[in-house]
């Protein structure tokens, strides 16, 4: 299975950490080189695209893309993770009407800057913030600029529940986004559970389970699951290389527009340049009249 390059939409259930899942799939396609393409929590569910084969070089590509959440808020109560999981350091009665609850969830959509909780895989020189949390440290986590584009309240289970469905940028922290929205509110919040439900061209409704997953494998199906580079970057452009430029391609030397197939770029525009067989290469970035590689795939 050395020659297998692609994406698997994998479900991640709860209980599992995203390595974990990592972990199952390579060993179940006989350790070919895999990788996440973002990190969810051992208790959230939901899209998890796993990176196979050569295709790990475009995990940071997808992990950019835009992610959609469906969270469960739990108002009243304040922990040290921000979700259900952790020690909780405030607990009061809530006696806030919908409308107020509301106008605050809708506050957050737009651009805001978010402090990363302590709880998360963030590396500080080295070390991952959560195992510093577990030995009692703290450390100053620097603002983020997330992007909120739309927040759709989708029920109110009772006076102190919310579910809510998120689409946001690469980088939100959903549970860190419920913790603001109770600390605006002035009673505390946190999340009580999370399901992503979209990662870029990743869809909920297309993810696979790890059972089904092994299933399919020990079929010999895995290219039934297996998405090709070309079908996960869908917003990329592309264009080919003819013959007389393939040399230029497979040196990793930026190549000049006289050898490809389409003559026309935006400046700085990321194209996928295939070769002239029809391979992908790799991804290229258009400057001064050449093609400039940023990842080759070959």
């Amino acid at each position: 299975m050395s020659d297998l390059i692609g994406v698997i939409n994998i479900y991640k259930e709860k209980g599992f950490t995203s390595h974990d899942v990592v972990n199952i799939v390579r060993k179940s396609l006989n350790k070919v080189k895999t990788g996440h393409t973002g990190t969810l929590d051992p208790d959230a569910c939901g899209v998890l695209p796993i990176c196979v084969g050569k295709a790990t070089k475009i995990s940071n590509y997808i992990a950019a893309d835009i992610k959609e959440y469906k969270a469960e808020l739990l108002l009243g109560i304040s922990t040290t993770t921000q979700d259900i999981s952790g020690e909780i350091l405030k607990k009061i009665d809530v006696n806030i009407n919908r409308e107020e609850i509301e106008r605050s969830i809708f506050s957050f959509i737009g651009q805001y800057y978010q402090i990363p909780p302590m709880y998360s895989a963030i590396k500080i020189n080295g070390k991952k913030m959560y195992e510093l949390a577990r030995e009692g440290k703290e450390v100053e986590r620097k603002k983020r600029l997330v992007n909120i584009f739309k927040i759709t309240i989708n029920d109110f289970p009772s006076n102190d529940r919310v579910i809510f469905t998120v689409l946001c940028s690469k980088g939100t922290y959903i549970r860190t986004l419920c913790d603001d929205i109770g600390q605006k509110l002035g009673c505390g919040g946190c999340m009580a559970s999370l399901l992503r439900t979209r990662a870029g061209s990743f869809y909920l409704k297309d993810s696979i389970k790890i059972d089904d997953f092994k299933k399919i494998v020990n079929r010999d199906g895995i290219y039934e699951i297996l998405k090709p580079i070309d079908k996960v970057l869908t917003d990329y452009s592309t264009a080919v290389v003819y013959e007389a430029g393939n040399k230029y391609l497979y040196n990793g030397n930026k190549i000049s527009v006289n050898f490809i197939d389409k003559k026309t770029f935006d400046e700085n525009e990321k194209v996928l340049l295939y070769d002239a067989y029809g391979r992908i290469v790799g991804i290229y970035q258009f400057l001064n009249g050449f093609m400039k590689p940023l990842t080759m795939l070959i």
